[in-house]
């Protein structure tokens, strides 16, 4: 697995944190040349430093900014003369009900996990279909089942599932696979810094972290993926459950979800 990663040029976006991070701590090793971005300076400067002599770019962007996104992916090719794999991981979460929440924050989230992901993609395509590379969007099993409280969140990964199989079609005879990955609850920063109701971060996580799959494990096996050039990934028991649940029994579906994220009426996950 490890040799088909040697000199590959891979540009993750949202890498100072989670899956990201752990995705360049994992590539790195194995050959790859990596560009990141983020909107966090602080944390891209940390692992630019830590990996000072390795073959790694960082660059603060926000991925909702077309002009950001091509600042990033124009970058990458002067640095490494391509792309052989965009990764397009940066997201962000939200946790209100559609009755609370305000139009700004449904329009956030969609900037940056949706249109963040066709921006950078749009803009890497010639150099990917020139290389005969690789798409991956991590997306959500909430791209599979809508989630309560997080309809926002959900509709943004519903949309990136549809644009990413649509893409995949459209780019078979051209020897590019698009993959979409899609965790169950993983551990990371996205649930503390998912918008709430107002569009500020929540600032705590409502489930317990350490029972989540760990955005270490999670990467390893979003790396086997690339390397078998699948087509989805759905991770987690819990999220395999749902996806067959979701498309065989949806009113069950329906009713279990219901219980699990509300309590006496009021949601609390």
């Amino acid at each position: 697995m490890s040799n088909f990663f040697t000199n590959k040029v891979v540009a993750i976006t949202g890498g100072s944190d989670g899956i990201g991070k752990a995705l360049i701590e994992l590539l790195l090793p194995m050959g790859a040349k990596i560009a990141t971005c983020s909107r966090t300076q602080d944390k891209l400067y940390d692992l630019q430093l830590r990996h000072s002599k390795e073959p790694l770019l960082c660059m603060v962007a926000d991925v909702s900014n077309y002009n950001d996104c091509k600042m990033f992916i124009e970058s990458t090719i002067n640095q490494f003369g391509g792309i052989d794999i965009l990764i397009n991981n940066a997201g962000i979460s939200m946790r209100g009900l559609l009755i609370d929440s305000e139009m700004e924050v449904f329009k956030k989230v969609m900037d940056i996990n949706y249109f963040g992901a066709v921006y950078c993609t749009k803009l890497a395509l010639p150099s990917i279909i020139e290389r005969k590379g690789d798409i991956v969007g991590i997306s959500s099993i909430a791209g599979y089942r809508g989630l309560p409280g997080r309809s926002g969140y959900s509709a943004s990964k519903f949309a990136l599932n549809g644009w990413l199989e649509a893409i995949r079609t459209e780019l078979l005879e051209m020897k590019v696979n698009v993959m979409w990955v899609c965790p169950g609850f993983t551990s990371s920063n996205i649930r503390n810094a998912a918008l709430n109701e107002k569009g500020t971060a929540q600032g705590e996580s409502p489930l317990n972290e350490n029972e989540l799959m760990s955005a270490e494990a999670c990467a390893i096996e979003i790396i086997k993926a690339i390397a078998k050039k699948r087509r989805t990934l759905i991770l987690t028991l819990r999220g395999k459950q749902t996806v067959f649940l979701n498309k065989f029994f949806p009113s069950w579906a329906d009713k279990l979800t219901r219980k699990y994220f509300f309590k006496d009426g009021k949601l609390i996950k």
